[in-house]
């Protein structure tokens, strides 16, 4: 999702970000005291629980977080498929996961996960227009498959009456980012100077909202019109049928079965109860505010919110804190490590021909 929002921000506008590390940190720390809080009682569970893991599931978990990246690749290798653009699933799986890896670690440096794609793209020939129509195509994909899985999860805790106005205001949320991304893709297929208009009168709002805060302009209206245009020139080779989107929907939709089997693997590596609705609910709400959260892959966010969450599904708290950790140690600490390296990959020369 990040990889895809930058489209909209950093790459398109090369906007001046005001460094937000500090606060990050802040709430991680908060986040994570709270979290620390809630399981001190529980400690004692947590330890008796650590020691009957199975660790052969958290290494099944980890071979499922490799399918997921090979998915990932694949997914991108589909669009650009549907976009023109010719590009191997190996080159486009180490560029995806070296950007999310930047996402994570360095948030305030103004042109996120997309800005890989486009620096590799343009050093291979390929057009930034295309890349970019590329990352949003991803964004509508991701986020319309997620909502599938969303829709399945808000009728089950409907059912079990745990669906709270947190979880329905962060959906809204994310519909309404859907919403946006899709009406602009609407308009620069229609016309490179609306799209251009509309992008610089919302550079413009942006600018008035945060100009008290930061003291500077956020967002350049400069490239707004110029960003359109490379958004209208990719969005000309994009085919009119839309069922030439349907393998990376499909594809999208295969990468968040992948997650949700992670998660069952650590319920049972610690040989924790659950039931179908437990690991889609508990899923759903996790990824939902890893989506919406302020930090970058709802760091200290996901934690505390999933623990939660499993909680109210009735799993006992100190098994929903190790679960918690388990999934978010495959999920996102063992991407981080492994974005890291694609990233080194990515810079040796020899690579980048």
């Amino acid at each position: 999702m990040c990889l895809s929002v930058s489209v909209f921000r950093g790459t398109a506008f090369g906007y001046n970000h005001f460094d937000m590390k500090r606060f990050i940190v802040i709430v991680f720390l908060c986040l994570g005291g709270i979290l620390i809080i809630l399981s001190f009682s529980e400690l004692e569970d947590i330890i008796s629980t650590l020691q009957t893991a199975n660790p052969w599931y958290l290494v099944l978990a980890l071979g499922i977080q490799l399918v997921w990246f090979a998915v990932l690749g694949w997914t991108f290798k589909s669009i650009y498929g549907v976009l023109g653009l010719k590009e191997s699933l190996r080159r486009l799986t180490l560029v995806a996961t070296a950007g999310g890896f930047v996402n994570v670690v360095a948030p305030s440096a103004g042109i996120g996960g997309m800005a890989i794609f486009i620096n590799d793209g343009r050093g291979r020939g390929q057009p930034a227009g295309k890349v970019m129509v590329a990352g949003a195509l991803y964004f509508l994909l991701d986020e319309a498959a997620f909502l599938c899985i969303l829709a399945l999860a808000m009728i089950i805790l409907v059912r079990r009456g745990n669906l709270s106005i947190s979880e329905i205001t962060a959906a809204l949320l994310l519909l309404a980012m859907a919403c946006v991304i899709a009406f602009l893709l609407y308009l620069g297929y229609r016309s490179a100077e609306t799209l251009g208009n509309v992008l610089a009168k919302m550079a413009r709002l942006v600018n008035h909202v945060v100009r008290p805060f930061i003291r500077r302009e956020y967002l350049s209206e400069a490239r707004a019109h110029a960003f359109a245009a490379e958004i209208a020139e990719g969005l000309g080779s994009l085919p009119e049928k839309p069922r030439s989107l349907f393998q990376p929907f499909l594809l999208s939709l295969l990468n968040k079965s992948l997650l949700m089997l992670i998660l069952l693997a650590a319920f049972l590596s610690f040989g924790v109860p659950f039931t179908v609705g437990t690991i889609i609910g508990g899923f759903a709400i996790a990824y939902l505010f890893l989506i919406v959260s302020p930090t970058p892959s709802g760091i200290g966010v996901v934690e505390g919110v999933m623990t939660l969450a499993l909680g109210s599904l009735s799993v006992d708290l100190s098994q929903a804190v190790v679960i918690t950790l388990a999934y978010r140690a495959v999920t996102f600490w063992a991407p981080l490590a492994v974005g890291a390296l694609a990233f080194r990959i990515l810079q040796i020369p020899a690579l980048r021909g």
